[in-house]
């Protein structure tokens, strides 16, 4: 009886397999799951690094953005969408804000299913801005969370929020 069970459940899972052409529907259990989450964690840490890497580059940091992608700086700007998004960074690196720098210090992250997690971490502020070019002046410190959700095999930051540490 015990070979039979074993045999119907590898047959299940290969014809959910055959009809999904994917193996996302079945749930991992033991080593695999921890191996598969610590390879999530690293592509989320990745994708944090790459935007502190191409935040003065408009296109490579719209990259790593989905479409629909809601942004809310430390300023409090919020900006809707990738291609609006794009275009406010064109615009910025183009004027004194280019002097504007941030680098996040990932602090935590938390999976709230397999594909969606929240990511944690100090922003921190370099603005080199001359006399002159400041309009208001920014804080040198925020409190950061991302939402970042897997797109099939890739994690996008899906949203941002900075809120000042003064």
């Amino acid at each position: 009886m015990r070979r039979t069970t074993n045999a119907a459940a590898i047959i299940a899972a290969a014809l959910l397999v055959g009809a999904c052409g994917t193996t996302e529907g079945i749930r991992m259990t033991g080593e695999s799951h921890r191996t598969a989450m610590e390879a999530d964690r690293e592509a989320i840490r990745r994708l944090i690094e790459a935007s502190n890497e191409h935040q003065n580059d408009p296109e490579r940091y719209g990259a790593l953005l989905t479409s629909e992608v809601a942004i809310v700086n430390i300023a409090g700007r919020r900006v809707l969408g990738r291609e609006e998004i794009v275009r406010a960074v064109r615009q910025a690196v183009s004027g004194p804000l280019a002097r504007v720098l941030t680098r996040i210090e990932l602090v935590d992250i938390r999976f709230l299913r397999p594909d969606v997690a929240l990511a944690s971490g100090i922003k921190h502020v370099s603005d080199e801005r001359r006399p002159g070019e400041v309009e208001a002046s920014l804080p040198t410190k925020g409190s950061v969370t991302f939402t970042v959700v897997k797109e099939g095999t890739e994690w996008k930051i899906a949203s941002s929020q900075t809120t000042p540490i003064r």
